[in-house]
Formats: C-alpha cells, sequence, structure tokens
C-alpha cells in the first residue's frame, strides 16, 4: 500500500493534517498513541507500517496529527493542548472527509480523547476500540490502579530525556521494549520523536495526559465498545484496561500476552483480528501470504574492528561497493534483496540451489574487497509482510548464519536433501540446538567448488 497523501482540515483557522489509508466501506478513525511521533514517520518504521496495512486492509483507515504535533499547526501561542481539542481536532477532520459517524480506534493515550469524543458526541461515534488504554494515570485515594509517583518519575516528560535503562532508552523500554533489539529502531525513534514536537510541546502533552482524569465520562459511553489490554505491561497497565471495561456500560474486555504499550510493538495480528472481527462481525485470519523459500542471512565478520582500523569513512566506502556486488549477485541468481541487518544483508531465493550458489559468490567477490562474511541458508515456508519476511525458517536461517565460521557457507539438512544433483558437496558440522527453535537440526558447511 502506498502511503497516502497527506491533507489538511481547518479547525478555527489551524490545519489539522490528515490521511486516508485503504478504500474499504468501513470508516474507521484512529487517534495517535499519545507519543509526540507523526503519522508520516509510519512508512520508516516496519512493524508500524504493517500494523497501519492491517486495519486498512479492512477498513477506510483516518488518522491525523493533533494540532501542535508533526504535519499540524501550532495551536497559537499560550494555547496549551487539552484532551477537548484533540477530541476537537478529530471532528474537524471527520467533517472534513465527510464522515458522519465513525467507529474510533485508540491506543494508549489516545484512549483519552476517544472516550470524551464517545462521551460528549455520541452521535458521531459508533463503536470504540480502546488499546493498552486508560481514564486516568496517576495514582489517587480512589485510583490505587494508579501509576504512582516514584515509577511515574522513571518516564521521561521530554524528548531531551531519554534516559537509559540498561543499552535501552527508558521510553523505548516502556513503550516499546521488542523493537529495542532492532538494528536502526532507537535512531528512527529519536529521529522521529524530534521531527513531532519541540521539547516545549512534548512536556505539555505529557503533562496533559498525565494530568488528565476522564472517569466520570465512562459511564456516559452508550457504543458498542471493545477494551484489549496486553497483560504484562508497565507498571501493571492491564488493570487500567480491567477499570475501564468496567465502567463501559457493556464492555467487552480481551487480553493478550506482551510487555508493549503500542499496539504495533511486539506480535499483534491477534490484536488486528480481535478488532477486524469486532468492528465487521468476521475475521479473515492471518493476512500474510506464506510461501516456500531459500533464506540466507550473510553477515561482515568483525566489521567494528575493521571499521576502527581503517576510519568511518574508507570503511563505509568499502562497504558501499561491497553492497552494490551484492545486489548483482542477487539479481545473476533471481534473488531478492530484502533487508540490510547492520552489518550484513538478508535474501530470500525461489530455489535453493541458486541460494547456495550465490551464498559462495558472495564469499569471493567479499574476499576481493578484503572482507570476511559468514552465511547461513535454510529453506522453509516464509511470511511476506510487504517488502519484508518473516516465520520460523527466518529465524533458523540466522541461528544458522551466527554458528557459520568466517568464510563458511553453514546450512541445514533441509538445504542439502534439496539440491541432491546439483553438485554442490557438503561437509557434516554436527548437529545442534539452535536458541527459539525446537528440537536439533543438523548443519552443514558448503564446500567450495
Amino acid at each position: 500500500m502506498e502511503v497516502p497523501e497527506t491533507r489538511y482540515a481547518l479547525r478555527e483557522g489551524h490545519h489539522v493534517g490528515y490521511q486516508v489509508w485503504g478504500s474499504e466501506p468501513l470508516d474507521v478513525l484512529e487517534f495517535n498513541s499519545g507519543l509526540m511521533i507523526s503519522i508520516d514517520e509510519t512508512s520508516d518504521e516496519p512493524s508500524w507500517l504493517r500494523y497501519e496495512e492491517s486495519l486498512a486492509s479492512f477498513s477506510r483507515l483516518i488518522r491525523f496529527d493533533a494540532l501542535g504535533l508533526g504535519l499540524s499547526d501550532p495551536p497559537g501561542a499560550g494555547v496549551a493542548p487539552s484532551i477537548e481539542a484533540w477530541a476537537a481536532d478529530a471532528v474537524a477532520v471527520l467533517d472534513e472527509v465527510g464522515v458522519e459517524r465513525t467507529d474510533i480506534l485508540a491506543p494508549s493515550g489516545g484512549s483519552m480523547p476517544a472516550v470524551w469524543l464517545a462521551a460528549h458526541h455520541p452521535e458521531r461515534v459508533r463503536s470504540l476500540v480502546l488499546i493498552n488504554g486508560t481514564a486516568r494515570v496517576i495514582r489517587a485515594d480512589d485510583y490505587p490502579i494508579g501509576i504512582p509517583d516514584d515509577i511515574l518519575a522513571t518516564i521521561p516528560s521530554t524528548i531531551e530525556g531519554r534516559r537509559e535503562s540498561g543499552d535501552t532508552p527508558i521510553d523505548i523500554a516502556t513503550y516499546a521494549p521488542s523493537l529495542a533489539p532492532r538494528v536502526g529502531f532507537a535512531e528512527w525513534w529519536g529521529r522521529a520523536a524530534r521531527r513531532g514536537a519541540s521539547p516545549a510541546t512534548a512536556i505539555a502533552w505529557n503533562l496533559m495526559i498525565f494530568s488528565a482524569d476522564l472517569r466520570e465520562y465512562l459511564a456516559a459511553i452508550s457504543c458498542p465498545t471493545l477494551v484489549i489490554s496486553r497483560t504484562d505491561m508497565f507498571a501493571d497497565l492491564v488493570e487500567h484496561g480491567r477499570f475501564l471495561s468496567e465502567s463501559i456500560p457493556g464492555a467487552q474486555f480481551v487480553t493478550f500476552p506482551g510487555v508493549d504499550m503500542l499496539p504495533w510493538s511486539g506480535e499483534f495480528d491477534g490484536i488486528v483480528d480481535e478488532i477486524e472481527e469486532f468492528l465487521t462481525g468476521a475475521r479473515r485470519g492471518h493476512r500474510n501470504e506464506r510461501v516456500l523459500a531459500t533464506v540466507l542471512f550473510v553477515d561482515i565478520v568483525d566489521s567494528t574492528v575493521r571499521a576502527a582500523a581503517s576510519g568511518d569513512r574508507q570503511w563505509r566506502n568499502v562497504l558501499d561497493e561491497y553492497d552494490v556486488n551484492v545486489r548483482r549477485l542477487l539479481a545473476r541468481y533471481d534473488g531478492t534483496f530484502v533487508k540490510n541487518t547492520g552489518d550484513g544483508s538478508l535474501a530470500r531465493f525461489s530455489g535453493p540451489t541458486q541460494g547456495v550458489r550465490c551464498a559462495m559468490a558472495m564469499v569471493e567477490t567479499a574476499g576481493n574487497f578484503g572482507i570476511e562474511i559468514r552465511a547461513g541458508l535454510h529453506v522453509g515456508e516464509i511470511e511476506l509482510r510487504g517488502d519484508d519476511i518473516g516465520g520460523l525458517a527466518v529465524h533458523i536461517a540466522a541461528r544458522v548464519s551466527a554458528l557459520a565460521e568466517p568464510g563458511e557457507i553453514r546450512a541445514t539438512g533441509t538445504v542439502r536433501d534439496l539440491v541432491v544433483g546439483s553438485g554442490i558437496a557438503f561437509a557434516d558440522r554436527g548437529r545442534h540446538t539452535l536458541k527459539g527453535v525446537p528440537g536439533e537440526w543438523q548443519l552443514l558447511a558448503v564446500r567450495p567448488s
């Protein structure tokens, strides 16, 4: 799906940026999660993009940046953000798109303006879906499940306050810990946050969310409501979801395992299926296409050491030239480049023989640049996720690559069995347990031709 064109709605002379994803008959308005990251950053984060595309596969998904954030105008000098203004931005977008009544999808902090809108304008809200939401953040005498002050103090109040939790910034550890290990994610997160809001704006938005209390409006919500919470989130926020479901008349409450506050971080296919069934009356099941493929992981050996020895610029030039040759080899052997993986790359092939021969050519080409690589190959079913791929077969190939020696290509017994008659020879490397993969796996090294 191509990222939609950004359009603008007017509210009191200010422009509210919005996008419409998908073209299905069902209108769904999505609130931002409460983080200061613009919807315009979605296409640069694969998990977020796949989540939004999944929602747009069964709806016309309307997304917007509230005034003061991302694509939208500042609200005006001296005007502080408020829950009511956030909801008013949503109404302005609905009016511009021409939607009288809509289903509302609201994750995390976005649950607050969604609750306000459903309670004050029931004529505009057909149904309500709250994900990892809350009506109040902070603990009070009559709200013992709220976050206590000492824990709240660990959450950065500004985009400049990204303190560390081990090797992970606390804001990522709080909102999207499952994505913390992904190469480049922390850099994307910081860059997107800085683009989305200035430090003063970030402080104002956090103050609004942390001080808001929407509990008095919950009983006034009359539309069908689904509350979804993950069970292992920061500060036991699942109890906030339980409170929402018990306070909104007739609300359904569904839980999923997971630690992430953002719905698009971690495993979310089940969440999307639950939303689809609630809004449409049916679920189509897993939307990722599964195909049989040969998966190749290639990793550059001692890349950090080489960079330190030769200097960043010179090493970058070597890598750039090497990458160009990798793409040429993939084209020669009918391979598909998937993505860079830090110091290496991931590719897929329709057949194992092409994959093995391409890996052999990559080893030789790397040597011409003074580079050593290790490679891992496996054949199995993969999930096509746009340009990315997933599934157990991908994890297996990654584990096999990690066990290879410098200059070595390792493969599973599945690859060996499927290339019989090709002339490719193997040396046995024994049986291994692969982390996170059931059973023992026979691994082999490809012998140079």
